[in-house]
Protein backbone atom coordinates (compact mmCIF):
# COMPACT_ATOMS: atom_id res chain seq x y z
CA UNK A 1 0.00 0.00 0.00
CA UNK A 2 1.50 3.52 -1.16
CA UNK A 3 -0.12 5.56 2.24
CA UNK A 4 0.57 3.71 5.86
CA UNK A 5 -0.37 5.97 8.92
CA UNK A 6 2.35 6.69 10.83
CA UNK A 7 0.69 6.86 14.27
CA UNK A 8 0.47 2.99 13.68
CA UNK A 9 3.41 2.30 13.16
CA UNK A 10 4.72 4.49 15.62
CA UNK A 11 2.43 3.06 18.52
CA UNK A 12 3.34 -0.67 17.00
CA UNK A 13 7.18 0.05 17.93
CA UNK A 14 6.41 1.95 21.41
CA UNK A 15 4.82 -0.88 22.19
CA UNK A 16 7.23 -3.49 21.35
CA UNK A 17 9.55 -0.87 22.76
CA UNK A 18 8.44 -1.57 26.12
CA UNK A 19 7.78 -4.56 25.81
CA UNK A 20 11.40 -5.10 25.78
CA UNK A 21 12.44 -3.02 27.87
CA UNK A 22 11.98 -5.33 31.23
CA UNK A 23 14.75 -6.30 33.27
CA UNK A 24 16.60 -8.45 30.77
CA UNK A 25 16.90 -6.70 27.95
CA UNK A 26 19.88 -4.40 26.85
CA UNK A 27 21.59 -3.58 23.87
CA UNK A 28 23.10 -6.21 21.34
CA UNK A 29 26.76 -5.60 23.64
CA UNK A 30 25.07 -5.93 26.67
CA UNK A 31 25.69 -2.12 27.57
CA UNK A 32 22.44 -1.37 28.73
CA UNK A 33 23.57 -1.31 32.26
CA UNK A 34 22.98 -5.04 32.75
CA UNK A 35 25.64 -6.94 34.13
CA UNK A 36 26.93 -9.06 30.97
CA UNK A 37 26.84 -12.73 30.74
CA UNK A 38 30.31 -14.18 31.11
CA UNK A 39 31.32 -15.52 27.48
CA UNK A 40 30.67 -19.50 28.53
CA UNK A 41 27.76 -20.40 30.14
CA UNK A 42 26.36 -24.01 30.79
CA UNK A 43 22.44 -24.75 29.59
CA UNK A 44 21.39 -27.69 31.74
CA UNK A 45 17.30 -27.18 32.03
CA UNK A 46 15.04 -25.53 29.29
CA UNK A 47 13.39 -22.20 29.98
CA UNK A 48 9.93 -23.30 29.07
CA UNK A 49 7.82 -25.88 27.71
CA UNK A 50 7.60 -26.14 24.03
CA UNK A 51 5.05 -24.51 21.95
CA UNK A 52 3.52 -26.82 20.00
CA UNK A 53 -0.24 -25.34 19.13
CA UNK A 54 -0.38 -23.64 15.84
CA UNK A 55 -0.30 -25.96 13.08
CA UNK A 56 3.60 -24.63 11.87
CA UNK A 57 4.68 -25.80 15.76
CA UNK A 58 2.62 -29.10 15.27
CA UNK A 59 3.48 -29.95 11.46
CA UNK A 60 -0.36 -29.43 10.60
CA UNK A 61 -0.10 -26.33 8.35
CA UNK A 62 -0.50 -26.48 4.63
CA UNK A 63 1.40 -23.21 4.52
CA UNK A 64 4.55 -23.35 7.04
CA UNK A 65 7.01 -24.19 4.30
CA UNK A 66 6.42 -21.00 1.92
CA UNK A 67 9.63 -19.48 1.28
CA UNK A 68 8.17 -15.92 -0.53
CA UNK A 69 9.96 -13.12 -2.80
CA UNK A 70 8.68 -10.36 -3.15
CA UNK A 71 8.76 -7.50 -6.08
CA UNK A 72 7.85 -4.08 -6.32
CA UNK A 73 6.18 -4.72 -10.10
CA UNK A 74 7.25 -0.43 -10.96
CA UNK A 75 10.36 -0.29 -9.35
CA UNK A 76 11.63 -4.47 -10.06
CA UNK A 77 13.12 -4.38 -13.30
CA UNK A 78 12.62 -2.98 -16.36
CA UNK A 79 11.81 -5.74 -19.03
CA UNK A 80 10.37 -3.73 -22.02
CA UNK A 81 11.57 -0.52 -22.57
CA UNK A 82 8.22 0.36 -24.67
CA UNK A 83 5.62 0.33 -21.22
CA UNK A 84 6.03 1.49 -17.44
CA UNK A 85 4.67 4.29 -15.63
CA UNK A 86 7.47 6.89 -15.27
CA UNK A 87 6.80 8.41 -12.38
CA UNK A 88 6.39 6.66 -8.76
CA UNK A 89 7.22 6.81 -5.14
CA UNK A 90 10.71 5.66 -3.98
CA UNK A 91 13.96 6.13 -5.80
CA UNK A 92 13.59 3.86 -8.56
CA UNK A 93 13.78 4.01 -12.25
CA UNK A 94 9.26 3.06 -11.85
CA UNK A 95 9.80 1.35 -15.38
CA UNK A 96 9.12 -2.05 -14.29
CA UNK A 97 6.90 -4.56 -15.76
CA UNK A 98 5.77 -8.33 -16.43
CA UNK A 99 8.51 -8.95 -18.28
CA UNK A 100 10.97 -7.99 -15.89
CA UNK A 101 9.91 -10.39 -13.30
CA UNK A 102 10.07 -13.05 -16.56
CA UNK A 103 13.84 -12.01 -16.95
CA UNK A 104 14.94 -12.72 -13.24
CA UNK A 105 12.87 -15.66 -12.79
CA UNK A 106 16.22 -18.18 -12.93
CA UNK A 107 17.58 -15.81 -10.37
CA UNK A 108 14.68 -15.58 -7.63
CA UNK A 109 14.27 -19.61 -7.93
CA UNK A 110 18.14 -19.83 -7.35
CA UNK A 111 17.85 -18.12 -3.75
CA UNK A 112 16.08 -20.99 -3.00
CA UNK A 113 12.66 -19.25 -2.46
CA UNK A 114 9.56 -21.58 -3.58
CA UNK A 115 6.97 -18.84 -4.19
CA UNK A 116 6.58 -15.13 -5.89
CA UNK A 117 4.53 -12.39 -4.64
CA UNK A 118 4.29 -9.30 -6.95
CA UNK A 119 2.58 -5.80 -6.02
CA UNK A 120 -0.44 -4.99 -8.15
CA UNK A 121 -0.66 -5.24 -11.75
CA UNK A 122 -4.49 -4.39 -12.31
CA UNK A 123 -5.07 -0.85 -14.50
CA UNK A 124 -4.82 1.85 -12.72
CA UNK A 125 -6.02 4.86 -15.49
CA UNK A 126 -5.33 8.01 -15.54
CA UNK A 127 -8.20 10.55 -15.16
CA UNK A 128 -8.77 14.32 -16.19
CA UNK A 129 -6.31 16.61 -14.54
CA UNK A 130 -4.53 14.10 -13.37
CA UNK A 131 -1.31 15.14 -11.17
CA UNK A 132 2.01 13.66 -10.16
CA UNK A 133 0.79 12.53 -7.24
CA UNK A 134 -2.00 10.85 -9.16
CA UNK A 135 0.76 9.23 -11.41
CA UNK A 136 2.47 8.15 -8.37
CA UNK A 137 -0.12 6.73 -6.92
CA UNK A 138 -1.39 5.03 -9.94
CA UNK A 139 2.55 2.82 -10.54
CA UNK A 140 2.30 1.57 -6.55
CA UNK A 141 -1.26 -0.47 -8.56
CA UNK A 142 -2.76 -0.04 -5.11
CA UNK A 143 -5.61 2.13 -5.99
CA UNK A 144 -6.80 0.18 -9.55
CA UNK A 145 -9.73 1.26 -11.72
CA UNK A 146 -10.41 -2.12 -13.62
CA UNK A 147 -9.33 -5.18 -11.57
CA UNK A 148 -10.37 -7.38 -14.81
CA UNK A 149 -7.64 -6.04 -16.71
CA UNK A 150 -3.42 -6.07 -16.46
CA UNK A 151 -2.15 -2.23 -16.21
CA UNK A 152 -0.71 -1.80 -20.03
CA UNK A 153 2.22 -0.66 -18.09
CA UNK A 154 3.34 -3.63 -16.98
CA UNK A 155 1.93 -5.85 -20.07
CA UNK A 156 -1.04 -7.76 -20.88
CA UNK A 157 -3.17 -10.82 -19.60
CA UNK A 158 -0.61 -13.10 -22.14
CA UNK A 159 2.09 -11.46 -20.80
CA UNK A 160 0.80 -12.65 -16.97
CA UNK A 161 -0.30 -15.91 -17.87
CA UNK A 162 3.65 -16.21 -19.45
CA UNK A 163 4.76 -14.87 -15.94
CA UNK A 164 3.04 -17.64 -14.26
CA UNK A 165 3.56 -20.61 -16.19
CA UNK A 166 7.20 -20.06 -15.97
CA UNK A 167 7.31 -19.37 -12.39
CA UNK A 168 5.64 -22.72 -12.36
CA UNK A 169 8.37 -24.39 -14.41
CA UNK A 170 10.70 -23.09 -11.96
CA UNK A 171 8.59 -24.82 -8.88
CA UNK A 172 7.39 -21.00 -7.65
CA UNK A 173 3.86 -20.56 -6.32
CA UNK A 174 2.80 -16.69 -7.68
CA UNK A 175 0.87 -15.11 -5.27
CA UNK A 176 -1.17 -11.61 -6.65
CA UNK A 177 -1.78 -8.36 -4.45
CA UNK A 178 -5.64 -8.93 -3.98
CA UNK A 179 -6.76 -4.98 -2.76
CA UNK A 180 -10.24 -5.72 -2.21
CA UNK A 181 -10.91 -3.05 0.22
CA UNK A 182 -10.30 0.26 -1.43
CA UNK A 183 -10.32 1.38 -5.71
CA UNK A 184 -9.17 4.44 -7.25
CA UNK A 185 -11.80 6.71 -7.19
CA UNK A 186 -15.37 7.18 -9.67
CA UNK A 187 -13.92 5.06 -12.52
CA UNK A 188 -14.27 1.81 -11.14
CA UNK A 189 -15.02 -0.96 -14.37
CA UNK A 190 -17.83 -3.25 -13.39
CA UNK A 191 -16.82 -6.81 -13.61
CA UNK A 192 -17.76 -9.16 -16.54
CA UNK A 193 -20.89 -9.78 -14.26
CA UNK A 194 -21.95 -6.64 -14.52
CA UNK A 195 -21.19 -6.02 -10.70
CA UNK A 196 -19.20 -2.93 -8.93
CA UNK A 197 -18.31 -2.57 -5.10
CA UNK A 198 -20.71 -0.20 -3.55
CA UNK A 199 -20.03 2.81 -0.94
CA UNK A 200 -17.44 4.93 -1.18
CA UNK A 201 -13.63 3.98 -3.15
CA UNK A 202 -12.19 3.97 0.00
CA UNK A 203 -12.86 2.23 1.72
CA UNK A 204 -15.81 0.24 0.08
CA UNK A 205 -19.03 -0.73 1.55
CA UNK A 206 -19.86 -4.16 2.15
CA UNK A 207 -22.75 -3.85 4.06
CA UNK A 208 -24.06 -3.58 0.17
CA UNK A 209 -23.85 -7.54 -1.14
CA UNK A 210 -22.59 -6.49 -4.28
CA UNK A 211 -19.23 -5.51 -3.43
CA UNK A 212 -18.39 -8.65 -1.84
CA UNK A 213 -19.81 -10.88 -4.83
CA UNK A 214 -17.52 -7.90 -6.98
CA UNK A 215 -14.54 -9.46 -5.27
CA UNK A 216 -15.51 -12.79 -4.82
CA UNK A 217 -15.30 -12.53 -9.04
CA UNK A 218 -11.96 -10.74 -8.71
CA UNK A 219 -10.51 -14.02 -6.70
CA UNK A 220 -12.07 -16.33 -9.02
CA UNK A 221 -11.29 -15.02 -12.36
CA UNK A 222 -7.75 -14.42 -11.60
CA UNK A 223 -6.94 -17.96 -10.23
CA UNK A 224 -8.97 -19.68 -12.27
CA UNK A 225 -7.52 -17.74 -15.47
CA UNK A 226 -3.70 -17.85 -14.37
CA UNK A 227 -3.85 -21.21 -12.53
CA UNK A 228 -3.15 -18.41 -9.36
CA UNK A 229 -1.84 -19.98 -6.15
CA UNK A 230 -3.10 -17.61 -3.29
CA UNK A 231 -3.51 -14.01 -2.53
CA UNK A 232 -1.27 -11.05 -0.38
CA UNK A 233 -4.74 -9.06 0.64
CA UNK A 234 -3.84 -5.21 1.08
CA UNK A 235 -5.24 -3.52 4.21
CA UNK A 236 -7.06 -6.04 4.79
CA UNK A 237 -8.87 -4.69 7.88
CA UNK A 238 -11.11 -3.13 5.38
CA UNK A 239 -12.93 -6.27 4.64
CA UNK A 240 -14.73 -7.94 7.60
CA UNK A 241 -13.73 -10.86 8.84
CA UNK A 242 -17.04 -12.81 7.11
CA UNK A 243 -16.53 -11.61 4.05
CA UNK A 244 -12.97 -12.79 3.96
CA UNK A 245 -14.64 -16.15 4.89
CA UNK A 246 -16.68 -15.89 1.64
CA UNK A 247 -13.97 -14.93 0.01
CA UNK A 248 -11.59 -18.13 1.12
CA UNK A 249 -14.43 -20.02 0.30
CA UNK A 250 -14.01 -18.77 -3.45
CA UNK A 251 -10.53 -19.36 -3.18
CA UNK A 252 -10.74 -22.53 -2.38
CA UNK A 253 -13.46 -23.45 -4.91
CA UNK A 254 -11.44 -21.88 -7.51
CA UNK A 255 -8.53 -24.34 -6.34
CA UNK A 256 -10.75 -27.30 -6.58
CA UNK A 257 -11.46 -26.07 -10.31
CA UNK A 258 -8.10 -25.49 -10.96
CA UNK A 259 -7.31 -29.55 -9.55
CA UNK A 260 -9.03 -30.83 -12.99
CA UNK A 261 -7.85 -28.35 -15.22
CA UNK A 262 -4.97 -29.61 -17.53
CA UNK A 263 -4.36 -25.93 -18.11
CA UNK A 264 -2.65 -26.30 -14.39
CA UNK A 265 -0.40 -29.58 -15.29
CA UNK A 266 3.14 -27.67 -15.34
CA UNK A 267 5.99 -30.54 -15.45
CA UNK A 268 3.56 -32.87 -13.62
CA UNK A 269 2.13 -30.84 -10.98
CA UNK A 270 -1.36 -29.34 -10.51
CA UNK A 271 -0.81 -25.56 -9.68
CA UNK A 272 -3.44 -23.25 -8.58
CA UNK A 273 -4.45 -25.76 -5.83
CA UNK A 274 -2.92 -23.67 -2.68
CA UNK A 275 -5.23 -21.57 -1.90
CA UNK A 276 -2.79 -18.84 0.20
CA UNK A 277 -4.24 -16.12 1.78
CA UNK A 278 -1.72 -13.56 3.81
CA UNK A 279 -3.05 -10.63 5.54
CA UNK A 280 -1.49 -7.49 5.69
CA UNK A 281 -2.47 -5.84 9.44
CA UNK A 282 -0.20 -3.15 10.06
CA UNK A 283 -0.74 -3.01 13.69
CA UNK A 284 -0.40 -5.25 16.90
CA UNK A 285 -1.02 -8.76 17.29
CA UNK A 286 -4.73 -8.22 18.96
CA UNK A 287 -5.95 -6.01 15.89
CA UNK A 288 -4.08 -8.84 13.61
CA UNK A 289 -6.25 -11.79 15.32
CA UNK A 290 -9.37 -9.72 15.95
CA UNK A 291 -9.65 -8.30 11.67
CA UNK A 292 -7.92 -11.20 10.19
CA UNK A 293 -7.19 -14.46 11.95
CA UNK A 294 -10.77 -14.12 13.82
CA UNK A 295 -11.42 -16.92 16.89
CA UNK A 296 -11.73 -20.72 16.73
CA UNK A 297 -15.20 -20.33 17.44
CA UNK A 298 -15.37 -18.11 14.00
CA UNK A 299 -12.10 -18.41 12.11
CA UNK A 300 -11.11 -15.79 9.53
CA UNK A 301 -8.04 -16.22 7.35
CA UNK A 302 -5.40 -18.69 7.85
CA UNK A 303 -2.20 -16.55 7.51
CA UNK A 304 -1.41 -12.49 8.58
CA UNK A 305 2.44 -10.81 8.26
CA UNK A 306 3.54 -11.40 11.52
CA UNK A 307 4.50 -7.35 12.49
CA UNK A 308 5.64 -7.94 15.26
CA UNK A 309 8.28 -10.16 15.45
CA UNK A 310 9.38 -8.63 12.49
CA UNK A 311 9.15 -5.24 14.84
CA UNK A 312 11.51 -7.19 17.38
CA UNK A 313 13.90 -8.88 14.71
CA UNK A 314 15.14 -5.30 13.97
CA UNK A 315 14.93 -3.53 17.17
CA UNK A 316 17.72 -6.62 18.09
CA UNK A 317 19.68 -6.73 15.04
CA UNK A 318 19.15 -3.28 13.70
CA UNK A 319 17.04 -0.37 14.68
CA UNK A 320 13.61 -0.06 14.03
CA UNK A 321 12.29 3.05 11.68
CA UNK A 322 11.79 5.01 14.33
CA UNK A 323 15.30 5.03 16.22
CA UNK A 324 15.20 8.17 18.47
CA UNK A 325 11.64 7.01 20.50
CA UNK A 326 12.45 3.40 20.65
CA UNK A 327 15.46 3.62 23.05
CA UNK A 328 18.43 1.22 22.59
CA UNK A 329 19.61 1.06 19.07
CA UNK A 330 19.67 -2.29 19.10
CA UNK A 331 17.97 -4.96 21.82
CA UNK A 332 18.84 -7.93 23.91
CA UNK A 333 17.28 -11.29 22.24
CA UNK A 334 14.49 -11.37 25.25
CA UNK A 335 12.67 -9.15 22.69
CA UNK A 336 12.50 -11.65 20.47
CA UNK A 337 11.50 -14.37 23.06
CA UNK A 338 8.81 -11.92 24.19
CA UNK A 339 7.25 -11.43 21.06
CA UNK A 340 7.31 -15.29 20.48
CA UNK A 341 5.39 -15.83 23.93
CA UNK A 342 2.80 -13.64 22.36
CA UNK A 343 1.84 -15.54 19.66
CA UNK A 344 -0.12 -17.42 22.49
CA UNK A 345 -2.89 -15.14 21.78
CA UNK A 346 -3.42 -16.34 18.32
CA UNK A 347 -6.25 -18.61 17.65
CA UNK A 348 -5.51 -22.39 16.77
CA UNK A 349 -5.46 -22.26 13.11
CA UNK A 350 -2.75 -19.32 12.71
CA UNK A 351 0.25 -19.66 10.39
CA UNK A 352 1.80 -16.45 10.54
CA UNK A 353 3.90 -15.03 7.96
CA UNK A 354 6.95 -13.29 8.95
CA UNK A 355 9.61 -10.96 6.83
CA UNK A 356 12.40 -8.40 7.23
CA UNK A 357 10.71 -5.37 5.34
CA UNK A 358 8.38 -4.70 2.60
CA UNK A 359 7.94 -1.73 -0.08
CA UNK A 360 6.48 0.23 3.03
CA UNK A 361 9.51 -0.31 5.35
CA UNK A 362 13.03 1.32 5.76
CA UNK A 363 15.32 -1.90 3.80
CA UNK A 364 17.21 -3.29 6.71
CA UNK A 365 20.89 -2.32 5.34
CA UNK A 366 19.31 1.08 5.78
CA UNK A 367 18.18 0.00 9.73
CA UNK A 368 21.54 -1.05 10.38
CA UNK A 369 22.67 2.36 9.76
CA UNK A 370 20.24 4.63 11.18
CA UNK A 371 21.40 2.79 14.35
CA UNK A 372 24.87 3.45 13.50
CA UNK A 373 25.66 0.07 13.87
CA UNK A 374 29.10 -1.60 12.25
CA UNK A 375 29.03 -5.32 10.86
CA UNK A 376 26.71 -4.74 8.11
CA UNK A 377 26.85 -8.41 6.34
CA UNK A 378 26.96 -10.57 9.15
CA UNK A 379 24.05 -8.57 10.70
CA UNK A 380 21.86 -9.82 7.49
CA UNK A 381 23.32 -13.61 7.93
CA UNK A 382 22.20 -13.43 11.56
CA UNK A 383 18.37 -11.92 10.72
CA UNK A 384 18.34 -14.43 7.70
CA UNK A 385 19.46 -17.47 10.11
CA UNK A 386 16.64 -16.39 12.65
CA UNK A 387 13.98 -16.41 10.20
CA UNK A 388 15.19 -19.90 8.95
CA UNK A 389 14.18 -21.01 12.25
CA UNK A 390 10.99 -19.70 12.13
CA UNK A 391 7.74 -21.77 12.72
CA UNK A 392 5.83 -21.14 9.62
CA UNK A 393 5.96 -19.23 5.87
CA UNK A 394 8.59 -16.34 5.28
CA UNK A 395 9.00 -13.30 3.08
CA UNK A 396 11.72 -11.93 1.70
CA UNK A 397 11.29 -7.99 -0.03
CA UNK A 398 13.78 -8.10 -3.35
CA UNK A 399 17.17 -6.61 -2.50
CA UNK A 400 17.95 -8.23 0.74
CA UNK A 401 19.57 -11.08 -0.87
CA UNK A 402 22.55 -9.03 -1.73
CA UNK A 403 22.03 -6.34 1.17
CA UNK A 404 20.71 -3.78 -0.59
CA UNK A 405 20.34 -0.23 1.10
CA UNK A 406 19.50 3.06 -0.40
CA UNK A 407 22.22 5.06 -1.02
CA UNK A 408 22.95 8.05 1.27
CA UNK A 409 19.79 7.36 3.05
CA UNK A 410 19.62 6.28 6.74
CA UNK A 411 18.03 9.10 8.63
CA UNK A 412 14.54 9.77 8.36
CA UNK A 413 13.62 12.85 6.04
CA UNK A 414 10.78 15.27 6.62
CA UNK A 415 11.87 17.77 4.37
CA UNK A 416 9.82 17.76 1.23
CA UNK A 417 10.71 13.44 1.30
CA UNK A 418 7.63 12.84 -1.31
CA UNK A 419 9.42 14.91 -3.57
CA UNK A 420 12.68 13.26 -3.29
CA UNK A 421 11.32 9.39 -2.44
CA UNK A 422 12.86 9.20 0.41
CA UNK A 423 9.97 9.11 2.89
CA UNK A 424 10.33 6.24 5.13
CA UNK A 425 6.96 4.64 3.53
CA UNK A 426 8.39 4.61 0.32
CA UNK A 427 12.13 4.72 0.26
CA UNK A 428 12.36 1.33 -0.44
CA UNK A 429 11.46 0.70 -3.38
CA UNK A 430 14.77 1.34 -5.32
CA UNK A 431 15.32 -0.13 -8.44
CA UNK A 432 16.15 -4.03 -8.19
CA UNK A 433 19.84 -5.45 -8.98
CA UNK A 434 19.81 -8.50 -10.49
CA UNK A 435 22.73 -10.61 -11.55
CA UNK A 436 22.91 -11.56 -15.18
CA UNK A 437 19.74 -9.29 -15.54
CA UNK A 438 20.24 -5.98 -14.52
CA UNK A 439 22.86 -3.69 -16.91
CA UNK A 440 26.13 -3.04 -14.95
CA UNK A 441 25.34 -4.61 -12.19
CA UNK A 442 27.92 -7.44 -10.80
CA UNK A 443 27.46 -8.27 -7.19
CA UNK A 444 30.59 -7.51 -5.34
CA UNK A 445 32.09 -10.15 -3.05
CA UNK A 446 30.13 -9.35 0.20
CA UNK A 447 27.31 -9.51 -2.10
CA UNK A 448 27.86 -12.86 -3.50
CA UNK A 449 28.64 -14.25 0.00
CA UNK A 450 25.74 -12.96 1.66
CA UNK A 451 23.57 -14.32 -1.99
CA UNK A 452 25.39 -17.55 -1.09
CA UNK A 453 24.76 -17.79 1.97
CA UNK A 454 20.97 -16.99 1.57
CA UNK A 455 20.42 -19.86 -1.08
CA UNK A 456 22.01 -22.76 1.27
CA UNK A 457 19.96 -21.32 4.31
CA UNK A 458 16.52 -21.90 2.38
CA UNK A 459 17.83 -25.20 0.83
CA UNK A 460 18.69 -26.47 4.56
CA UNK A 461 15.11 -24.95 5.70
CA UNK A 462 13.65 -26.86 2.74
CA UNK A 463 15.50 -30.09 3.66
CA UNK A 464 14.37 -30.52 7.07
CA UNK A 465 10.85 -30.01 8.09
CA UNK A 466 12.02 -28.79 12.04
CA UNK A 467 12.67 -25.62 10.98
CA UNK A 468 9.79 -24.16 9.64
CA UNK A 469 7.10 -26.83 11.09
CA UNK A 470 8.69 -27.98 14.67
CA UNK A 471 7.27 -27.30 18.09
CA UNK A 472 9.53 -24.05 19.93
CA UNK A 473 11.50 -24.88 23.24
CA UNK A 474 12.90 -21.70 24.69
CA UNK A 475 16.20 -23.02 25.94
CA UNK A 476 18.03 -20.31 27.33
CA UNK A 477 18.14 -16.34 26.60
CA UNK A 478 20.59 -13.73 28.12
CA UNK A 479 21.58 -10.20 26.81
CA UNK A 480 23.17 -11.74 23.99
CA UNK A 481 22.57 -15.12 23.05
CA UNK A 482 19.05 -17.47 22.73
CA UNK A 483 19.09 -20.25 22.25
CA UNK A 484 15.64 -22.35 20.98
CA UNK A 485 14.82 -26.02 20.05
CA UNK A 486 12.86 -27.02 17.21
CA UNK A 487 11.52 -30.12 16.77
CA UNK A 488 9.05 -32.59 15.14
CA UNK A 489 8.33 -36.25 15.61
CA UNK A 490 11.67 -37.38 13.70
CA UNK A 491 13.69 -34.40 13.95
CA UNK A 492 15.25 -32.19 16.33
CA UNK A 493 17.53 -28.82 15.55
CA UNK A 494 19.02 -26.67 17.89
CA UNK A 495 19.20 -22.71 16.98
CA UNK A 496 21.67 -20.66 18.74
CA UNK A 497 21.92 -16.62 18.29
CA UNK A 498 24.38 -14.38 19.05
CA UNK A 499 23.78 -10.49 18.88
CA UNK A 500 26.91 -9.26 20.05
CA UNK A 501 30.04 -8.36 18.42
CA UNK A 502 31.91 -11.06 20.94
CA UNK A 503 32.16 -14.67 20.41
CA UNK A 504 30.11 -16.90 23.03
CA UNK A 505 30.32 -20.45 24.43
CA UNK A 506 27.41 -22.63 25.17
CA UNK A 507 27.50 -25.46 26.82
CA UNK A 508 24.60 -27.83 26.44
CA UNK A 509 23.31 -30.62 28.53
CA UNK A 510 22.79 -33.55 26.22
CA UNK A 511 20.05 -34.41 28.17
CA UNK A 512 18.42 -31.55 26.69
CA UNK A 513 18.83 -33.40 23.07
CA UNK A 514 17.57 -36.89 24.27
CA UNK A 515 21.23 -37.76 25.40
CA UNK A 516 22.37 -37.43 21.70
CA UNK A 517 26.59 -37.09 21.73
CA UNK A 518 26.47 -35.42 18.81
CA UNK A 519 25.47 -32.25 16.80
CA UNK A 520 26.34 -31.09 13.02
CA UNK A 521 26.28 -28.12 11.69
CA UNK A 522 23.76 -27.69 8.64
CA UNK A 523 25.84 -25.03 6.73
CA UNK A 524 29.09 -25.61 7.90
CA UNK A 525 28.68 -29.91 8.07
CA UNK A 526 31.10 -29.38 11.36
CA UNK A 527 30.36 -32.13 14.14
CA UNK A 528 30.41 -31.52 17.62
CA UNK A 529 30.56 -34.10 19.75
CA UNK A 530 29.57 -34.76 23.61
CA UNK A 531 32.70 -34.36 26.44
CA UNK A 532 30.61 -35.98 28.52
CA UNK A 533 27.47 -35.22 29.42
CA UNK A 534 27.83 -31.74 27.66
CA UNK A 535 28.19 -30.39 24.10
CA UNK A 536 30.32 -27.19 23.65
CA UNK A 537 29.10 -25.04 21.28
CA UNK A 538 30.85 -21.95 20.09
CA UNK A 539 28.52 -19.19 18.61
CA UNK A 540 30.71 -16.15 16.75
CA UNK A 541 29.48 -12.84 17.23
CA UNK A 542 26.38 -12.01 15.42
CA UNK A 543 26.09 -15.36 14.09
CA UNK A 544 22.96 -17.83 13.84
CA UNK A 545 23.56 -21.52 14.13
CA UNK A 546 21.65 -24.37 13.02
CA UNK A 547 22.68 -27.66 14.36
CA UNK A 548 20.70 -31.27 13.60
CA UNK A 549 20.59 -33.35 16.73
CA UNK A 550 22.13 -36.82 15.01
Amino acid sequence: MTFKRASLATSLALLLAACGSSGDSGSGDGDSGLTPPTNAISISTAREAAQDRLPCETATGEFCDLRIYQVMTESFVNGDGNIGHGEGYGTSHHMGDIQGIIDSLDYIAGLGVNALWLTPVFESAPVGGQSIWDDRLDATGYFASDFFKIDPNFGDLDKAKELVTKAHEKGLYVFFDGVFGHHKESVIEASPNGLTPAGGHNPVDYTDPDTLAFFQEVTEYWTTELCLDGWRLDQAYQVPLSAWSEIQQTLTEAGTTNAANSACNVNGTQWGTLGYMVAEIWKGNDDIVDEAYGSNASPGLPSAFDFGRRYALVQTLAAEEDVANSGNKSKAPTTLLEDWNSHRTFPDHAQPNLMLGNHDLVRFGDLIQRGILGNYWERHKAAFSYMAAYSGPITFYYGEEIGDEVPNYSGRLTNNCAERGLCDDHVARSSAKIAGVTDGFTPSTEQQDLMDYLSNLMEVRKNNPALYEGSVQNLYVDSSLLVISKETDSQQIVYFLNTSTTDRTANLSTSLVNDNAQLKDLISGDVITADGNSLEVAISGLSGRLLLVE
